[in-house]
């Protein structure tokens, strides 16, 4: 038996899978993944082989016709999924560590992990290289056709902050408007000169909790923005006076130009600006432009090209994405980072600047998951004065989630990270992976909640634009 995992991404109030694989006995009842209103799924154990499928949503069966669909002879219309037999490949399950692949300090144990851009490849050597160079030809010939104009929605907000305000100030304003990063608008120089992001309020925090440092918390009340970032630089040993300059794009570059600044620079999103034509000093911010949609844009596509379809339904273990637990007998090679539950918060600080990664996943001491700490949940510690009342480095990871539940008014232990399975499919993948609140995919070991690694927006753009 295969664990299959089928999701109805529509919303709804009550959702039912039915399907041959149980002669169309049973209504197997779905839920909502975490962090979503809209996204149901279960996980199915099934025989090899092929299976029709249909969903039972508030008392309406219906079908999702963006997977593939048969019709009988009475016109009823279902879904179909082929079931592949388990190889020996996808048996050998990366989850036993070697020891030589742990560090140990005061008895937390951290996983010794590759920068989040790297890749690990997983065994694909049964997949033609020439059906990935064919996805690759595609996507980049569907980026380049179209520009970011395309990703402009059609109403909307787009928020700047002044380097004018104090800095405490601004991070209480993007703890409110829920955002890791905003547009930075310099009066002086009329545009925008910059961004600060979550990654501005972590380099805050460690010098806050630094002995020595001469930053004080007061000193948020009354610094400004810029002022920070002069003194950013001074951190960086940059000469003061010096300015990075901004990554933006325009309205008119490519979208895979869009995609190739973001990755290439290793940043979140990029400001889509206008430039009037014969007045270089008036700009006008149109958006955020972000992998999320760039990838739900390339997702609309997909219907539209049929010859891809057996390439975008392997499972996604044998795609060539994503950072994994090495396997046992691996000596050398990227694995996954992940941190216990009792590990102090200064050290996944650290780990989030230093490593450059985006999000850590916590787990317990089975090494199954828990939660995932990321870049933007320490904007938990930007709401009143909270990160003046901690201490990085006697604050376990623990009592850090309970402080993010408790700002988000979530209940104590629920996990908001999103989850997936080795066995899912590519194309499964790439559909949630363009929802903008899920930034990363958990893979987990469905009957033990182990973690067997991450794929993230970053892994699939890397992996396109290779």
């Amino acid at each position: 038996m295969v664990p299959t995992r089928f999701s109805w991404p529509y919303g709804g109030r009550q959702v039912f899978l039915s399907g041959s694989f149980d002669g169309w006995t049973e209504r197997i009842p779905m839920t909502l993944v975490e962090g979503s209103s809209t996204i149901f799924q279960t996980i199915c154990n099934l025989a090899p082989g092929y299976h029709q499928y249909k969903f039972l949503v508030d008392g309406v069966w219906r079908h999702d016709q963006q997977h593939t669909v048969v019709t009988d002879e009475l016109g009823i219309v279902n879904n179909v999924i082929f079931v592949r037999p388990p190889e020996l490949a996808s048996l050998i399950l990366p989850l036993e560590m070697s020891r030589s692949g742990m560090d140990v300090d005061n008895g937390v144990h951290l996983h010794t992990a590759s920068l989040s851009g790297d890749v690990q490849q997983v065994p694909a050597e049964h997949i033609p290289v020439g059906d990935f160079d064919e996805l690759r030809h595609w996507l980049l010939m569907l980026l380049s056709r179209y520009t970011a104009y395309e990703l402009l929605p059609q109403s909307g907000k787009v928020f700047a902050i002044s380097v004018k305000l104090p800095v405490k100030q601004a991070f209480n304003i993007m703890y409110e408007q829920g955002l890791a990063v905003m547009p930075l608008w310099d009066d002086c120089l009329g545009e925008i000169s910059g961004m600060l992001t979550a990654s501005d309020f972590i380099m805050i925090l460690r010098e806050l909790h630094t002995h020595g440092s001469t930053l004080t918390s007061e000193e948020l009340e009354v610094h400004s923005v810029s002022a920070w970032k002069e003194w950013k630089l001074q951190l960086r040993g940059e000469s003061r006076g010096t300015q990075r300059a901004l990554i933006l794009a325009g309205p008119h570059e490519s979208l895979r130009d869009v995609a190739s600044k973001i990755v290439h620079n290793e940043i979140c999103s990029i400001p889509v600006i206008n430039r009037f034509p014969g007045d270089g000093s008036c700009h006008q911010l149109l958006h955020l432009a972000c992998l999320p949609g760039i990838l739900k844009y390339i997702c609309g596509h997909f219907r539209h090209s049929p010859g891809l379809l057996p390439l975008l339904q392997q499972p996604v273990y044998r795609i060539p994405i994503g950072t994994w637990v090495r396997e046992i007998d691996q000596s050398s090679g990227p694995s996954l980072m992940v941190l216990r539950a009792n590990a102090p918060l200064n050290l996944a600080l650290n780990l989030l600047l230093q490593a450059n990664i985006s999000a850590i996943p916590i787990v317990d001491e089975n090494g199954s998951l828990l939660d995932v700490y990321s870049r933007s949940d320490i904007m938990a510690l930007a709401n009143g004065e909270a990160y003046a009342c901690i201490h990085l480095d006697q604050t376990s990871m623990h009592q850090a989630l309970q402080i993010g539940y408790q700002t988000n008014g979530t209940s104590t232990g629920t996990r908001r990270c999103h989850t997936c399975l080795r066995s899912d499919s590519f194309l499964d993948i790439l559909e949630r992976l363009s929802d903008p609140a899920v930034r990363r995919l958990i893979v987990i070991e469905p009957h033990t909640q182990r973690v067997e690694g991450v794929i993230s927006l970053r892994d699939v753009f890397s992996f396109f634009l290779d």
